[in-house]
């Protein structure tokens, strides 16, 4: 994976990006990576953030990596270009126990339209132990102009 360098344009626009979205705020996710075609987020365990099980609830899970998954789609796109994502599908594999989070977003092919990415999700505490995949379709939209 190439790395772009930390004052490249793409980078600027993910962080610029990341830093409007209030719900990264809210959750208190961290941006913690921005590579071509790859884009990982981390996130700490809150009493605030989990199910009645005291897990780390599957909306902060499939949050995590639907956007890792659409800035990593980002990061092949041209600048100026914004990321919806069309579907997603999550697989919660094991409980999200644990107190510090990562997830991995990685572009698997970048179409002209649809791009298909896939994500996973782990907790760093013991990086092996994989909590939840998910692969996504994400589409690049031009804003419209206010003209």
């Amino acid at each position: 994976m190439e790395h772009l360098e930390s004052n490249s344009e793409t980078v600027a626009a993910i962080r610029d990006s990341f830093s409007k979205q209030g719900l990264m705020m809210t959750i208190g996710a961290k941006l913690h990576l921005v590579a071509s075609g790859e884009v990982r987020l981390r996130i700490e365990a809150s009493e605030s953030l989990t199910q009645h099980h005291g897990f780390l609830h599957a909306g902060i899970i499939g949050t995590i990596l639907d956007s890792s998954c659409g800035w990593a789609a980002q990061t092949l796109m041209p600048l100026g270009t914004e990321v919806l994502t069309v579907e997603y599908k999550l697989n919660l594999l094991r409980p999200a126990a644990g107190q510090h989070f990562e997830g991995r977003g990685t572009v698997v092919r970048a179409g002209s339209t649809l791009t298909a990415a896939e994500a996973a999700f782990y907790t760093t505490d013991d990086p092996d132990r994989l909590i939840a995949t998910m692969t996504a379709t994400l589409i690049g939209v031009r804003p419209r102009s206010s003209d």
